[in-house]
């Protein structure tokens, strides 16, 4: 089988610079295994996705991201936003060398390199669908793409605490931030409408998810199936700080929606979250803090050619 000629976009600083420091090592693998392609390096926050729509302007149709979750979610949003091609006419496909890489967890894909190129030689393709959530930010009306979990009050404001530290934690200090945060956090009201039903509440977590791995590991999702064409729904009305503590191991294990307090569902969509009084629920989706609700989720079946 002819190989395909790739567009690679290296983000020099996933993982805490260490795509950076790997990137000679992996070209070097790249042109030992006979791969074709030219490369393009990120140098400032969202450039993957401006890289991503140049490269489809310009005729490339196999793309490839170095990098975590965060550029995962900038070339994915590239190839959705773009409007020269349909997106399953983009083949794309991620080495997943971030800090949580929880996209990648979903299919297995290997975090070791030369694995991951190897896999890439075979050129297996599935396709998933993708999520549009449209919000509020800075006083305006926005919308983004995202592939894998979208996150509101609790999980947006972690986010919002953690994008102040220097570099990305641990998965061991990340646990810690959950702890530590979580004390500073203020459950606020909520509306959430799907389904033909409301439900009006103090909410701990608000999550919709394409696929199920967040927070490095985490089943907020588990009933999430990438290429259903279903939204996974999840909510944790109020619970004793405390308890959230001793029920972690659940979400790692897949099996929060065993607690009492937790509802999980799924939705063709549009699921909306209103705000009740002056406050809004937080958002962030697939890791990156976006804004506000009121918030609209909707769906976009089969929108994405993976290669695995």
């Amino acid at each position: 089988m002819k190989q395909p000629f790739w567009y690679i976009i290296v983000n020099p600083a996933a993982g805490g610079g260490l795509v950076g420091r790997r990137w000679p090592a992996i070209e070097a693998l790249l042109q030992s295994m006979g791969f074709s392609y030219t490369v393009k390096f990120t140098e400032y926050r969202g450039h993957a996705t401006r890289l991503a729509d140049d490269g489809i302007l310009n005729g490339y149709r196999f793309l490839l991201a170095i990098g975590g979750d965060g550029t995962n979610l900038e070339v994915t949003n590239g190839i959705l936003r773009q409007r020269f091609v349909t997106s399953t006419d983009i083949t794309y496909a991620l080495m997943p060398l971030g800090t949580g890489n929880d996209w990648a967890r979903n299919y297995q894909l290997s975090f070791e390199p030369r694995q991951r190129l190897e896999s890439l030689l075979s050129l297996r393709t599935t396709v998933q669908d993708a999520g549009l959530v449209k919000y509020m930010a800075e006083g305006e009306h926005r919308e983004r793409y995202f592939v894998n979990v979208a996150g509101m009050a609790y999980d947006a404001f972690l986010v919002q605490q953690l994008e102040r530290h220097p570099r990305k934690p641990s998965k061991f200090l990340y646990l810690m931030l959950i702890g530590r945060y979580l004390f500073d956090y203020q459950v606020l009201p909520a509306r959430i409408k799907f389904n033909d039903q409301a439900v009006e509440d103090l909410f701990y977590t608000i999550n919709v998810g394409i696929c199920k791995y967040s927070g490095g590991g985490m089943q907020v999702v588990p009933q999430a199936v990438p290429d259903d064409g279903l939204l996974a729904l999840t909510f944790a009305r109020r619970i004793p700080k405390w308890e959230v503590l001793l029920q972690t191991g659940r979400f790692y294990k897949g099996t929060i929606l065993e607690h009492p307090k937790v509802e999980g569902f799924q939705s063709k969509g549009p699921i909306y979250i209103e705000t009740i009084g002056e406050n809004p629920t937080l958002l962030e989706a697939d890791g990156e803090l976006l804004g506000h609700s009121p918030a609209e989720f909707t769906i976009i079946e089969k929108a994405l050619k993976l290669a695995l």
